[in-house]
């Protein structure tokens, strides 16, 4: 029973291996900070879990140990991996990091310049406030 626990656990392991390796080729040479996180969140999230889960396999079917670190990690990458790349892109958005050229379409330029204008007007109307005081 140990030889395929060996052979899941090696496969899962050697996936996982190929998508961080996918991801950090994705990090070199995707053109701007959006498209390098969402390489960097999707496949980096995905080889780091099939390595977490080929580990666990591994221990579970070789040895019958459930390890519960294994899971709360695969749960914490899991989760905090694309909202981390999420934060990190609306801050550059915000900050005004430019989009590259092949961009075809900025859903959130109107958003974000209505947004704008309201906290402008806002803003103005708080300092003439502050000012009458």
């Amino acid at each position: 029973m140990s030889g395929s626990g060996e052979v899941i656990g090696a496969i899962l392991i050697l996936i996982g291996a190929i998508f961080s390796l996918i991801s950090a080729i994705g990090n070199v040479r995707l053109p701007d900070v959006y498209t390098r996180s969402h390489a960097a969140s999707k496949s980096s999230t995905l080889g780091v879990l099939c390595a977490l889960v080929g580990t666990l396999l591994y221990f579970l079917i070789t040895d019958g140990f459930f390890s519960i670190r294994l899971i709360l990690g695969i749960f914490f990458v899991f989760l905090t991996a694309p909202v981390a790349a999420h934060v990190i892109c609306r801050a550059a958005y915000r900050h005004k990091v430019p989009l590259t050229e092949q961009t075809a379409q900025d859903e959130l330029k109107d958003y974000y310049m209505e947004n704008e204008i309201i906290e402008a007007k806002e803003d103005k109307a708080s300092v003439v406030v502050d000012q009458g005081k």
